[in-house]
């Protein structure tokens, strides 16, 4: 299997408009999180850039981008357009779709994402972490995976994804980390599905996966990363960030 890590970019986010090129500590988002993936050393990284801005951030930084359209629907059509411009030969069989709001990202979470979709031969692979904030269980923002779980390998096959409290009963919980290892053909197929019902209901694309029969594995990590979604949320990663440079 061949791999290329593909990270979405647009400056329309919602509440925090032009967060790609928010400066972290002298660094734009973007191209930090762009390094983070290159850590990792899965396969060459692609960024797809809604907007000629953020290509531009990345080229200046030594690396590869394309420009998609902006009204694309999703990060996942944003990755499968930039490919088809990237690799129309096809050289590359597995896509691993990061987030570009992962600044602090642990480049280990990649390669675990990519062993865990290698390993099970599943259609996608993703990632989970125990929940240890108990605000967390009843947080609707944070999305739950129910999991039938390996423990021995620290894996297990996705059964479903929810924004509710559950399972119910004793045990842990798991907090959803939307990194994204996908064979290219099931990407292909993904894209094409239409929306599901229950994606509809719980606003969760994965859900789109399941109710058409893909296997999504989910592969357990330590935590969970840092994602910049509000003006708090980035301040909180310049603090990190700057500490570290120290």
């Amino acid at each position: 299997m061949t791999a290329i890590i593909v990270i979405p970019a647009r400056m329309a986010s919602k509440r925090l408009p032009g967060k790609p090129l928010a400066d972290i500590a002298g660094t734009a988002m973007i191209v930090r999180v762009w390094r983070q993936a290159m850590s990792a050393n899965t396969g060459p990284v692609l960024v797809a850039a809604a907007e000629a801005e953020i290509a531009e951030a990345i080229r200046r930084a030594g690396g590869n981008a394309v420009l998609t359209e902006p009204e694309l629907a999703s990060g996942s059509d944003r990755v499968h357009a930039a490919l088809m411009q990237y690799d129309p030969k096809r050289r590359f069989d597995v896509v691993i779709n990061l987030q570009g709001d992962l600044p602090a990202l642990d480049p280990r979470a990649v390669i675990a994402v990519a062993a865990a979709l290698k390993d099970s031969g599943a259609d996608i692979a993703t990632l989970a972490a125990a929940i240890s904030d108990p605000r967390d269980t009843d947080n609707p923002a944070v999305v739950k995976p129910i999991v039938a779980w390996d423990d021995a390998h620290a894996r297990g096959r996705a059964l479903y994804f929810t924004r509710a409290r559950a399972p119910f009963g004793d045990g842990p919980l798991f907090h959803h980390v939307g990194i994204y290892a996908f064979t290219r053909s099931a990407l292909e197929r993904f894209i094409a599905l239409p929306m599901s019902p229950l994606e509809r209901r719980e606003k969760l694309e994965q859900l789109r996966a399941l109710e058409a029969g893909m296997h999504i594995e989910v592969a357990r990590i330590d935590e969970v990363p840092l994602s910049v979604d509000t003006p708090e949320d980035l301040e909180k990663a310049r603090t990190i960030l700057s500490a570290q440079q120290i």
